[in-house]
């Protein structure tokens, strides 16, 4: 699966442990940054995440930073990206399942490695359901596409 990654300053670690543990079980891994602890503005890398699915150059994004809320928001900016906060497996899966989450956020300073793989890994196994849950997906792109 084509994954591209984001973090700020305070999940940089995180993602660079999510990007070799990707590389390392055959995904096509882009690290879109950043990759140091110098300060930076996370909306800056949520928009490079959000850009790279919405033009199709990853299928998945996972972006993470202390909290996983600010950069959240900032991947949802884009109304092609349906960007989930968790903290666990289970929302995880069930993002993709009922929602067709196409990113995962995850806070740096609120899920450990072990945790944090865990969600990943049920965020990638998961497929979305459809059905019933496909008309709620449109609604979404349809009522930010009637705000504007």
């Amino acid at each position: 699966m084509r994954i591209a990654l984001v973090a700020d300053h305070a999940g940089y670690v995180l993602k660079d442990e999510l990007v070799a543990w990707l590389r390392d079980q055959g995904h096509d891994v882009t690290d879109l940054g950043t990759n140091g602890p110098e300060s930076v503005d996370y909306p800056e890398f949520g928009a490079k995440l959000a850009r790279a699915i919405a033009n199709g150059a990853a299928e998945r994004g996972i972006a993470v930073c202390g909290s996983g809320i600010g950069i959240s928001i900032a991947v949802n900016r884009e109304p092609r990206c349906r960007c989930a906060r968790v903290d666990e497996p289970l929302s995880a899966a069930l993002a993709r399942e009922h929602n067709d989450a196409n990113v995962l956020a995850l806070g740096a300073r609120l899920v450990g490695s072990d945790m944090a793989k865990a969600c990943v890994a049920a965020f990638l196994d998961t497929s979305f359901a459809g059905g019933r849950h496909q008309r709620r997906v449109d609604e979404l792109s349809h009522l930010l596409q009637d705000s504007d």
